[in-house]
């Protein structure tokens, strides 16, 4: 396997993303996998860390498949895979719950994980999202949009690994993709990894303790 597990990963993707360290980025981590990545990460670029909360909306008889997804905010962003909504029928309705019973699912995380945590201004700064690989990309696009919309300079995605065609993909949705390990031919994320167990709430809250939300200012720079 590429990864003996997600904190081997996070060290590998730092190692890619090292150049990056004078630029003082941001870290967003997709919750729950992308948080054992990017604390490797954060501790080696010395770098903020927050977290993105992002949900897929899954089809009703087959949660597994995203027909999209939705990211927190105050106004929350939701992106919609019609090709599915259309092949699966789904109705409005139909969409409108799944949507909703995530959005309250990332209530209960944002409350678990973050508390009164502050956020970083993301404004004219280098930003690196972080999770723990890509499959279909949907929530990964959800993110990156939601990212974008806070107008950082720079918009880096970092994986381990992803299939090939979903990187080809997102390439409109970041200004560089970093990914250690791309496969056409591509089966679950955790097919990588030699250990791929659930990440726990009290890891995810015990690694935010660990790392601040913001450091000094930085003085803006140019994209690479």
């Amino acid at each position: 396997m590429p990864f003996v597990d997600r904190a081997d990963a996070g060290r590998q993707l730092a190692a890619a993303l090292a150049g990056y360290k004078d630029r003082r980025p941001i870290v967003l981590a997709l919750p729950r996998g992308g948080v054992p990545v990017a604390a490797e990460v954060v501790s080696v670029l010395d770098a903020p860390l927050d977290l993105i909360l992002v949900r897929k909306i899954g089809v009703p008889y087959q949660p597994e498949l995203a027909m999209g997804a939705v990211v927190d905010g105050r106004d929350p962003l939701v992106v919609e895979n019609t090709d599915v909504v259309r092949a699966g029928g789904i109705t409005a309705a139909a969409f409108a719950e799944v949507r909703d019973r995530e959005l309250a699912e990332i209530g209960r995380r944002r409350t678990r994980y973050l508390g009164g945590r502050a956020h970083p201004r993301l404004e004219g700064r280098t930003v690196i999202v972080i999770d723990d690989g890509v499959a279909t990309g949907a929530t990964t696009r959800a993110a990156l949009r939601s990212v974008r919309r806070r107008k950082p300079e720079w918009l880096v995605l970092a994986v381990p690994v992803a299939p090939t065609e979903t990187l080809d993909a997102l390439a409109e949705e970041a200004d560089e993709i970093v990914c250690l390990e791309d496969y056409e031919s591509f089966m679950a994320i955790g097919v990588y990894y030699s250990d791929f167990n659930q990440i726990s709430d009290e890891e995810v809250t015990e690694t935010l303790a660990r790392f601040p939300a913001e450091r000094s200012t930085p003085e803006r720079t140019s994209p690479p």
